[in-house]
């Protein structure tokens, strides 16, 4: 018996195939359908994905309860938001990632599939708008980002990106594929609004990282001029102690699920304020996603690969839990009855009161 230790972050989600207006998705969380959705990636002793099993293969407890759940083993058709920072510090790179717009369709959404794409700095700018099934679309859109500002509302542009999946209907998989540099620059919402939005609305995060050391290379010199921005637009520096920053701080651990979830339940409580040093390994790592990073365009075509692969590997779960009386932080185990293998799936939700 395989057992993979998770635990999954749910403020409100929305039941697949049951259609919420407009009004009903700006209410608070006393609003929705109690249902938690985990994709599980299975993989081998060598890494490899694992195809074959059947939902009487799979088990999960949430907070060691066995639960009733429904185990899709065949494709869910995909609404992508492609997010893509484009401030003038990485101008550079921005060639490279206009030409993976060919890979998008094949790789990744598949053909019943669909994509928007977003670019951002300090603004918000819908190349692609409305959710295409066209690659040729896909393509043009993201041909036509353009550098911006020295801005980057990366949390900000995740609000945004989840704002336009959220109208997506429940039985399609939402998937938001953030293309930037792992520090935010000049957001006005924080990490916990993003991950309360994600959570709620079942979006999974991917991430192709910017090289941090590439896009210096190739950014062009800062205009001379002086900074307009005011102090509170910018993240607190790397040297302030005493926060659990990071998986490491947090845990002493190398960053595994269960290892994250203190970071999590820190988050979500929202009692003080904690400081994130990487916002994208809290996007990935808290819906089961995947961080990948780049610096040429040979690795960034091969990040987008492995996105798509892992992707049309996992077998999505979803279950009504029958403990929604136990509010806070819910720990779930998810069981595979093969030999040998490891199971990883989005580590943690967090269930808060429907009824106020």
């Amino acid at each position: 018996m395989i057992r993979a230790g998770i635990a999954v972050a749910l403020f409100l989600c929305i039941a697949p195939g049951v259609p919420i207006s407009a009004q009903e998705l700006d209410q608070p969380f006393r609003v929705g359908v109690n249902v938690v959705m985990a994709p599980v990636t299975v993989l081998n002793r060598q890494g490899e994905y694992v195809s074959g099993l059947q939902p009487q293969d799979f088990r999960l407890l949430d907070n060691s309860k066995n639960q009733n759940i429904h185990v899709d083993v065949t494709f869910v058709p995909i609404s992508l938001v492609i997010a893509v920072q484009a401030n003038d510090h990485v101008e550079g790179m921005l060639p490279k990632i206009a030409k993976i717009g060919s890979m998008i369709q094949p790789l990744i959404i598949g053909d019943q599939g669909e994509a928007a794409v977003l670019a951002f700095d300090h603004r918000f700018r819908w190349l692609q708008d409305d959710f295409t099934s066209d690659p040729n679309k896909i393509q043009t859109a993201l041909k036509k980002i353009t550098p911006g500002s020295g801005s980057s509302r990366m949390i900000d542009a995740v609000i945004e990106s989840v704002r336009k999946l959220r109208s997506r209907p429940g039985n399609r998989r939402r998937i938001l594929l953030l293309i930037s540099e792992t520090r935010d620059k000049g957001s006005e919402g924080k990490v916990r609004d993003a991950l309360m939005d994600i959570q709620m609305n079942n979006v999974s995060v991917y991430s192709v990282d910017i090289s941090k050391m590439m896009a210096g290379l190739t950014s062009r010199p800062p205009d001379p001029r002086p900074d307009t921005l005011p102090p509170a637009m910018y993240p607190v520096p790397s040297q302030v102690p005493a926060t659990p920053t990071t998986v490491m701080q947090t845990t002493g651990g190398q960053g595994g699920s269960a290892q994250f979830v203190p970071l999590l339940v820190e988050i979500f409580k929202g009692t003080k304020a904690i400081f994130v040093d990487n916002p994208v390994e809290v996007f990935t790592k808290g819906t089961g996603g995947t961080e990948f990073g780049f610096g040429k365009q040979r690795g960034l075509e091969e990040a987008i690969e492995k996105v798509g692969n892992e992707i049309h590997s996992q077998y999505l779960i979803s279950y009504s839990p029958n403990n929604t009386a136990e509010g806070g932080f819910h720990e779930i185990e998810v069981e595979v009855n093969r030999p040998n293998l490891k199971v990883r799936t989005r580590p943690g939700y967090w269930l808060a009161s429907l009824t106020k």
